[in-house]
């Protein structure tokens, strides 16, 4: 088994590597929104996706970070079940093991949230204390959210993890808010957020390209995303 941990941007560096090589298990973790294209492109491989509770960044002698000791992890919702697999793969480990048989629609879910967050991390240059307490700003960042998930879900897709599949109720974005205050608020904030938004622009800038063509592509309106968009100023292009 081969894990792949790169970003986004950085893995049609490693295809003709991968293809040269004789395992044929490959799991590609974290952020991605071209899930079924990255697949087609390995076709000799079973190839999972997964994406992990942790985050950080480089300094010049060490690198900062935090593990959740979480991972979701499985393939495409047509491909062979690897849930026997990922079990003996982490069998004994003290990681949580969250199999999830639609990688395709959960990355996809996933980088519709992580977006808005960027947007914010880019509005304030990384200091996300900025907006501590701007209860008007992080309703936006919502709103940009529930726009992501009601273009995924019009497109046909399944909105994951399962609960948050009534994005548009009240209950959800009590939630959501509440995580976004806690984002603006602390330390964990600064290192899961704005840490990797401002270490990995190239990273964000292909994740919102590549999710603003999907939205066009399937005739989504998505105003409040395009003004935070806007807002970031000189870090997307």
């Amino acid at each position: 088994m081969i894990f792949v941990v790169l970003r986004y941007t950085q893995l049609d560096s490693v295809l003709d590597t991968l293809r040269a090589n004789r395992t044929k298990n490959v799991v590609f973790v974290g952020n991605n929104v071209q899930a079924r294209a990255l697949a087609a492109a390995l076709p000799e491989k079973n190839v999972l996706f997964s994406f992990a509770l942790s985050a950080g960044h480089r300094e010049a002698d060490r690198v900062v970070s935090i593990d959740l000791k979480k991972i979701t992890i499985g393939q495409l919702p047509d491909a062979t079940s690897n849930k026997q697999l990922i079990g003996r793969i982490f069998y004994g480990t003290k990681y949580k093991v969250v199999y999830e048989p639609n990688m395709e629609d959960y990355l996809l879910c996933h980088a519709a949230f992580v977006m808005p967050a960027a947007f914010a991390c880019y509005k304030t240059d990384g200091d996300l204390k900025k907006l501590r307490g701007d209860t008007a700003y992080l309703n936006r960042l919502l709103d940009a959210n529930i726009e992501g998930y009601r273009a995924i879900r019009n497109a046909g897709h399944a909105i994951l993890p399962k609960e948050d599949a009534d994005f548009e109720g009240e209950k959800y974005r009590k939630t959501c808010l509440r995580f976004f205050k806690l984002m603006c608020a602390t330390s964990l904030g600064k290192l899961c957020a704005s840490d990797h938004a401002m270490n990995a622009i190239d990273e964000m800038n292909a994740l919102n390209r590549d999710l603003k063509k999907f939205f066009d592509a399937n005739g989504a309106a998505y105003p409040v995303w395009q003004a935070l968009e806007a807002e970031a100023g000189r870090y997307l292009q």
